[in-house]
């Protein structure tokens, strides 16, 4: 314990009763021993609590700053604009720029209440008017104009039989393999936008030697056995908007699986005049030289003439177009969905 000058005597000494406290206090704890590890608790502990203390008065001092910031700038606000609220103020600064802007574009002495009082005044240059006018002008344009190409738009009514009445077909010669590539082209001939909304069905007719058992029609896929000449699919579109004069093609390839048949040789059992026996003698037998056999003629097989007529009816039963395939008795007809026109 401390000693101080209230425990000493008029001797200097300890009083008998101070001593015998100082003697049961120091019995007291004289067999008590830190527990372990305490005094690295205090070695981290004190630094930390310094820490803490040092934190607070950073954090007061800086409240302090921003409160000593803070309100000179409240103070000049409410001493400059009392009257004015936010949104006026907004007003205001947005009339100083304009005003500004007047001088700097177009030399003259606008101020703040002109522009104020003629806001839509087109006389003055300003950058809104020209761009609205552009905007308005690009847009009248495109809905008064006959644009002839197709879109993908759906603001136009389903195309009519009556709107596709002109539709086309075509095939190319056949290449290496006898694949036979064709499309057929339908145009919107009306004044009037349409939808498409699909490519139709397509459809076989087999003709002359053609075997109709073994002529059929399938849809265009990846990867099928015309994929060397078609469009992929994902070139297809499920609708299609077209504009008056604008067209769609449905493309078509027919891959032969057979060849057509050939005829058999035929035999012609008409003797030939001149190979007719002489009957001249009296003894009614034939020379040697003449031995009475007639010649038989043998025409050489031929291939048979078949074929194809492939038909494209659009959607909603008309109208129809059809092209013949020639030389072509067995195959598969392979056909693709709506593909804009290029």
């Amino acid at each position: 314990m401390n000693q101080g000058p209230d425990d000493l005597n008029s001797t200097g000494e300890f009083d008998s009763d101070e001593l015998a406290l100082r003697r049961l206090l120091h019995q007291a704890v004289q067999e008590m021993e830190p527990r372990d590890g305490t005094l690295d608790h205090l070695r981290k502990a004190v630094p930390a609590r310094r820490a803490r203390k040092r934190q607070a008065v950073v954090g007061m001092a800086a409240a302090a700053l921003f409160f000593g910031t803070a309100i000179p700038a409240v103070v000049h606000v409410s001493a400059t604009g009392t009257s004015a609220n936010t949104s006026n103020a907004g007003h205001t600064s947005q009339m100083q720029g304009g005003a500004g802007q007047g001088k700097q574009e177009d030399g003259g002495e606008s101020t703040s209440g002109g522009s104020a009082g003629k806001p839509d005044d087109k006389g003055k240059g300003g950058s809104k008017d020209p761009d609205k006018g552009k905007t308005a002008g690009a847009s009248t344009g495109a809905s008064s104009g006959t644009d002839p190409s197709a879109t993908t738009s759906t603001s136009a009514a389903v195309c009519t039989a009556a709107q596709l009445s002109t539709p086309t077909a075509s095939t190319a010669v056949p290449d290496a393999s006898g694949t036979v590539y064709g499309t057929f082209h339908v145009t919107n001939g009306s004044t009037a936008a349409c939808t498409v909304t699909g490519p139709g069905i397509v459809t076989t007719s087999a003709q002359g030697a053609a075997d109709s058992s073994k002529v059929g029609a399938l849809r265009h896929v990846s990867g099928d056995a015309a994929s060397a000449g078609l469009p992929d699919p994902s070139q297809e579109v499920s609708q299609l908007v077209l504009q008056p004069g604008s067209s769609y093609d449905v493309k078509f390839a027919w891959v032969p699986s057979e060849t057509c048949p050939t005829s058999e040789p035929s035999t012609d059992p008409s003797p030939d005049p001149s190979a007719s026996p002489d009957t001249s003698t009296g003894t009614g037998s034939s020379t040697g030289g003449d031995t009475g056999t007639s010649t038989q003629l043998v025409t050489e097989g031929g291939t048979l003439d078949g074929s194809v007529l492939v038909t494209n009816t659009a959607e909603g039963g008309g109208p129809s177009v059809s092209t013949t395939v020639s030389n072509a008795c067995a195959g598969v007809v392979y056909w693709t969905g709506v593909l804009a026109s290029s």
